[in-house]
């Protein structure tokens, strides 16, 4: 696996947990795209958090000293709105997101109405409450097209931990039996597809790196990609040690990697 890594193009990088925490850069981060930067590859930061814009993210990594040539963001909100374009043409959607997402989301094309929608969309949406998920699970249980940006139960921040948008999936289906028709995100397909669009490799070109088993390593694992858990944000050896979702390679940070590359 380790000679395979040297033959990595791309590495597909998740955020919150592997390359920071909050606001604060994982000690190594810089460093390990200073390697890349030195043996010619690339990376493409993936983030299933889609309760900020792709736009918020670049500017956070410019803030954070990430060089331009690595600033390329490709979040499951954008994938998702890709998605929603393409297969409902026209159409309009009950848009479940807060402020910074739906701006992002209209910028791309998705159309809403809340009162006679033609499908149901749902993001990260931190400005959640009551009403909203009244309204969310009154679409859902009607039968509309049920679309969600991705599956993450926590997001992970400097302090700990806050309820992610499987969290939202979860109460919806307790009220409404229903799951989410498409998932977009990590570790489903719709992001892999837009991934493949905007770099232009092959899967086998391209490593994908984070810290949680169920979204990042199951991403690699099932779209035949190396599959790198790094340990500096949501799982812990013990979960490590339970998961039937095994990742290829292990290391405690990003920089750990950089004597193999």
């Amino acid at each position: 696996m380790t000679d395979r890594l040297k033959e990595i193009r791309c590495f597909l990088l998740d955020m919150d947990g592997t390359f920071y925490l909050g606001d604060r850069l994982i000690e190594g981060s810089l460093e390990f795209l200073q390697k890349l930067r030195d043996t010619g590859r690339q990376c493409l930061f993936l983030t299933n958090n889609s309760s900020k814009s792709a736009s918020f993210y670049v500017e956070k990594l410019k803030r954070m000293g990430v060089p331009e040539e690595f600033r390329r963001v490709l979040t499951s909100g954008q994938a998702a709105a890709r998605y929603v374009t393409a297969r409902f043409p026209g159409k309009k959607a009950f848009l479940l997101a807060n402020r910074i997402e739906s701006a992002e989301m209209e910028a791309l094309g998705v159309e809403t109405d809340r009162e006679h929608p033609d499908y149901v969309l749902i993001a990260f949406d931190t400005e959640l409450d009551y009403a909203k998920l009244t309204a969310l699970c009154d679409h859902v249980r009607a039968g509309l097209p049920y679309i969600a940006t991705h599956p993450d139960f926590n997001c992970p921040t400097e302090t700990g931990f806050i309820p992610d948008i499987g969290a939202t999936i979860a109460y919806v289906k307790a009220s409404t039996g229903r799951e989410p028709d498409v998932i977009i995100g990590k570790p489903y397909g719709g992001i892999v597809e837009e991934t493949l669009r905007a770099t232009g490799l092959k899967k086998e070109e391209m490593a994908m790196v984070g810290d949680r088993l169920y979204t990042d390593i199951a991403t690699g694992r099932n779209f035949g990609m190396l599959s790198i858990l790094v340990m500096s944000g949501e799982t812990t050896q013990e979960m490590l040690r339970g998961s039937p979702i095994q990742p290829d390679l292990v290391f405690d940070r990003l920089r750990d990697m950089i004597p193999l590359l």
